[in-house]
């Protein structure tokens, strides 16, 4: 039996890494996936931008099972362009069951030295844009009164703060927070939200670049923050990650609200 069979899933940053590993194992689960990312350079990142040709490979591999998909570029800091996508999916595909709020950014820099645009960027897409995805998402469930599943990705950083990353750990908590007050809100309807709480992950974003290489040459003391005592293996796959979006998705997590889940290889134990 395929575990989120005839529901219907939004997930936010799918052109490649975790977001297509998560549209791609809800669509061989059954489900019909509504996908989007900005295909383009945000802000400033040390890594390349998924393109338009990565979302639509993602559109491909989800056909490719046998289920529906609706794509559309969209920035998560663009409240109208979600509610247009969720409203279009919603029109071709008939419901929404499950809201995965995948996209973000990751950068690096000591607070007092990165650019005051680093940390809005940072905070408008990492933060608003979840809160932008669950606003469009939400009064689209309700209405419906099918209940359904809410997966925020944090991070690590978002039980432990990071060093080098603290307008990012600023924003992984504040997910963490939105997510719980979600989880209240929206128990009423049967909507349940959780977040989930990645370490490293083998993905453009996840990679050390030059700029993180920089910070931890530069400041030897941040590597004790930054250890893990489970290294078999030593980074997650994006498909790691998306097997516990798929256990939140689907019933088999049915009493699971509010929660933060950890695939982080003991991360956040030391």
């Amino acid at each position: 039996m395929k575990r989120v069979l005839g529901k219907v899933a939004l997930v936010t940053g799918a052109a490649r890494g975790q977001g297509r590993a998560e549209a791609v194992k809800l669509a061989e689960e059954g489900a019909d996936v509504i996908i989007t990312d900005i295909c383009a350079q945000p802000t400033a990142t040390d890594y390349p931008s998924a393109t338009i040709e990565d979302l639509a490979e993602t559109a491909r591999l989800v056909e490719k099972t046998g289920q529906r998909v609706v794509h559309s570029v969209a920035d998560v800091r663009d409240l109208a362009a979600l509610e247009n996508l969720v409203r279009n999916g919603v029109s071709e595909l008939g419901r929404l069951d499950i809201v995965v709020a995948n996209a973000g950014i990751v950068s690096w820099g000591r607070f007092w030295e990165m650019e005051p645009q680093a940390w809005q960027d940072m905070i408008d897409i990492n933060l608003t844009g979840v809160y932008n995805t669950l606003r469009a998402a939400a009064p689209v469930m309700i209405d419906a009164g099918n209940g359904g599943s809410i997966i925020a990705t944090s991070s690590v950083a978002g039980i432990k703060s990071l060093p080098g990353q603290a307008h990012y750990s600023a924003a992984k908590h504040g997910v963490v927070g939105l997510a719980k007050s979600a989880a209240i809100e929206l128990a009423p309807y049967r909507i349940r939200v959780n977040t989930v709480h990645p370490w490293g992950v083998n993905t453009p974003m996840g990679q050390m670049g030059a700029d993180a290489q920089k910070v931890f040459t530069d400041n030897p003391s941040f590597g004790a923050a930054m250890g893990q005592y489970w290294f078999d293996p030593p980074i997650s796959e994006p498909e790691d990650i998306a097997n516990v979006v798929l256990f939140l998705a689907s019933d088999e997590s049915r009493t699971i609200t509010g929660s933060q889940i950890t695939p982080d290889h003991g991360a956040t134990k030391i």
